[in-house]
């Protein structure tokens, strides 16, 4: 055993590895010797984390500032209901240690920005994307590139999955496309909804957070071929799959960071950027006066009966037909989960002669954030 550091325990922990003559001793010697950071800790993050602590990484960093919610459960299968407002990150540090006593787990209970990315994703040799919005994925991918850092990127949503490996550094030292090659320019923020608003199948991120950490592990150790440069993609509900090449664009360099909300034409939440838009301060000021407008909740029916602030219920699948019933006249303050479905609801009314409509920036969860259970009063809400 000259030239590596197990233990006994370790020896017997790690022997089906050892078993695998491409792996051996020298590849999880490389493991036991990386650093490895996962951004989120979450529905990827939860298999990703189990995966790499099991498999026997050195030293893996978590930063996710988020506590548990009982929506997290059907996919997040690192916790239970007795975790229901405790810290992710500090949740998932005592449970991988618990799997394995072996390695060292760093928790970063914070944020993660553009003013403590750099400093976070240098400490580490690799980087685990399980983020779930496309300004921290820019952000976390434009770190990396500054850094010098490989990115293991995934994501998903309702049954489809993606995988690919970016800035993955080469035998001359040349780095390989990262996510601006793939994704030059962001959706626009109305277009694609997150997982709480389009839904994902609850295995998904056990399969594509699996496929996640296996990158991570092959770009670890060398062993096989990373998806540098390829984009997998699976759909669980036709059980198919698909691999995609994308190369460098030789005109795309990265300088800095940059504000990567501003960056994917997300609105600030605390701004009110025009007429058109409301804060939760304004609607909270607005509702203490006797003003007459309809409080219209467009978020789906199974949301609206866990939560709700007192408004009426349309669901944005159904408010094109259901604009009859409301009066053109009246102001409408639309309201759905976080600001997306209903900036598309109001749109909708605008274009349909709705003269008087307000998007409700942040939604319900502005709302809570800032007024905890506190309701708009019935007798606002109704025509």
């Amino acid at each position: 055993m000259e030239g590596y550091s197990f233990s006994k325990e370790e020896l017997n922990r790690y022997a089906r590895h050892f078993a695998i003559p491409e792996f051996g001793l020298a590849g999880q010697e490389k493991l036991k010797q990386s650093k490895v950071l996962v951004v989120g800790a979450g529905g990827l993050g939860s298999p990703v984390l189990l995966y790499l602590a099991a498999a026997g990484v050195g030293k893996i960093g978590i930063v996710d500032f988020d506590v548990v919610d009982t929506s997290n459960l059907q996919r997040q299968v690192l916790y239970t209901v007795a975790d229901v407002g405790e810290s992710k990150a500090q949740l998932a540090k005592k449970r991988i240690l618990a799997m394995n006593p072996h390695i060292e787990v760093e928790v970063y209970q914070e944020a993660f920005t553009r003013e403590n990315a750099l400093e976070l994703v240098s400490q580490y040799d690799v980087v685990a994307d399980g983020t779930d919005n496309f300004p921290t994925r820019y952000l976390v991918n434009d770190a990396c590139v500054l850094a010098g850092k490989v990115n293991v990127y995934a994501s998903i949503f309702r049954f489809e999955g993606q995988v690919s490996v970016f800035n993955l550094a080469g035998a001359d030292g040349s780095r390989g496309p990262n996510y601006r090659d793939l994704f030059p320019e962001p959706p626009p923020p109305d277009m694609v909804p997150n997982c709480a608003e389009g839904g994902v199948l609850g295995v998904l991120p056990g399969i594509i957070g699996s496929l996640q950490a296996s990158e991570v592990i092959k770009v670890v150790t060398g062993v096989g071929e990373p998806l540098s440069g390829r984009l997998f993609l699976f759909d669980a509900a036709a059980f198919s799959t698909r691999v995609l090449k994308f190369p460098i664009n030789p005109n795309l360099e990265i300088k800095e960071l940059i504000d990567y909300e501003e960056f994917c034409g997300i609105p600030k939440p605390d701004e009110a950027v025009n007429a058109f838009d409301l804060s939760v301060e304004q609607l909270h000021e607005l509702a203490k006066q006797p003003a007459d407008f309809l409080l219209l909740d467009v978020r789906e029916a199974y949301e609206f009966a866990t939560d709700q602030m007192g408004g009426k219920l349309i669901p944005l699948d159904t408010l094109a037909d259901a604009l009859p019933q409301l009066n053109k006249d009246q102001r409408i303050i639309v309201h759905c989960r976080s600001g997306k479905r209903s900036l598309k609801a109001a749109r909708l009314l605008q274009k349909n002669g709705f003269g008087k409509v307000h998007n409700l920036l942040g939604g319900i969860l502005a709302w809570r954030e800032v007024y905890g259970k506190q309701n708009i009063e019935p007798k606002l809400a109704e025509n």
